[in-house]
């Protein structure tokens, strides 16, 4: 018998090392994130969403690359990429951030984790960071040095993820607090082990720091798993937009402004301290923001499946925004998305309870704009 045809487009796209293992664990579709395959089919998503809130779900998350900095000026520099003030990141602690070019326009919204003083990675989002972060070395004076690292995240994530964690690493892990971090040494697998995920429930990023070791370390998490009924999945879109999570490149790219998407709280403004875009930050919160983004209930059938296309919005047939994710929650019995709207026509646009008009590939529906996140807003799950 023949060996079976190996799947792929070519050298070009970057295999994880967990590339083997979600193939033999039943991925059947993959999309491209950070010049990478990730998995993005294990089956019904529908049943990938319920697997996740009600149990653990394992998701190979390696396309979240890390840009490494480190350098005696390592933290003056981080500093510059991004609008948070670093001190207030102690060692060891995680961040959700952001990093804005010169015109305030988003370029990433990775987690950035402190490592050590002057040791940071920063676990982006779908775009060429490293390529920038280099660029704006070239000419900081400072000495820093920036690359990517053996590093490759997996996510486990699910109310029953903390247990299947300590049955790998003992009740030590218990303790690790909501956005901090923790080096392990996992059987000789060496590890950086996070309370982070994109999933707003309960859950934890592995690390992997020796790319040899990622079957090996798949494989473990999965048998310490099997008594809490553990399966494959990936990062479920319906329990991100139930979230209000963003998606790079979806629901904001280099176009769209913090405080158009009400991301104010990761602006440090007042700050003593620069980074670019700051003063074009400044100008645009004296002037106001042209659009917002907002929650939308969608009526009519459930959706099968996400928008793979922006769908225009329209108020008394003309034209005011754009929805750009929507998907159906089985559990909120909702179609639900994300779109941003044009409040420069009026402010109204973005109240809560005005209804507008979607422009969808089967016909028009009508849309009600809601409050966001559609569910456990508090975040409860994910900081239990």
């Amino acid at each position: 018998m023949s060996a079976p045809k190996e799947f792929g487009f070519g050298t070009q796209i970057r295999k994880s090392p967990y590339f083997d293992a979600t193939i033999r664990w039943g991925a059947t579709d993959f999309s491209v994130y950070n010049h990478m395959y990730i998995p993005r089919d294990f089956g019904n998503p529908q049943q990938n969403f319920w697997n996740l809130v009600n149990d653990v779900i394992l998701c190979d998350v390696a396309v979240e690359r890390q840009v490494e900095i480190t350098g005696p000026d390592a933290a003056k520099f981080v500093q510059r990429l991004i609008s948070r003030d670093l001190s207030k990141c102690a060692v060891g602690q995680c961040k959700y951030v952001l990093l804005t070019n010169a015109a305030g326009g988003v370029l990433n919204d990775p987690i950035m984790l402190r490592l050590a003083q002057n040791h940071f990675w920063i676990s982006l989002a779908d775009s060429d960071i490293l390529f920038w972060a280099q660029g704006v070395a070239v000419n900081s004076g400072l000495d820093v040095h920036i690359g990517e690292p053996d590093v490759s995240p997996l996510q486990l994530q699910g109310p029953k993820s903390g247990e299947v964690m300590k049955a790998l690493f003992g009740d030590d892990i218990v303790d690790l607090k909501y956005y901090w971090l923790r080096e392990y040494n996992l059987d000789g697998i060496p590890l950086i082990v996070s309370r982070t995920g994109w999933s707003s429930e309960l859950g934890y990023e592995l690390y992997l720091r020796d790319g040899s070791k990622g079957d090996l370390l798949w494989e473990k998490i999965m048998a310490a798993g099997k008594p809490f009924g553990i399966k494959p999945g990936h990062t479920s879109t319906i329990r991100r937009i139930e979230a209000g999570m963003l998606s790079y490149h979806a629901d904001m790219d280099i176009h769209t402004n913090p405080y158009e998407l009400g991301l104010d709280r990761l602006i440090d403004i007042d700050e003593n301290f620069d980074f670019i875009g700051k003063a074009a930050l400044q100008k645009i919160r004296h002037d106001g923001v042209q659009r917002k983004q907002v929650g939308l209930v969608i009526s009519g059938e459930a959706m099968e499946g996400s928008n793979t296309r922006f769908w225009d919005l329209e108020k008394d047939g003309e034209l005011v925004g754009k929805v750009t994710s929507a998907v159906y929650s089985p559990r909120l019995q909702k179609n639900i998305a994300l779109a941003m709207v044009d409040v420069h026509r009026a402010a109204h646009l973005a109240d809560i309870g005005m209804e507008l008009v979607v422009i969808k590939p089967d016909g028009k529906a009508l849309a009600t704009v809601v409050e966001k996140p559609f569910f456990d807003p508090k975040k409860k799950l994910a900081a239990s």
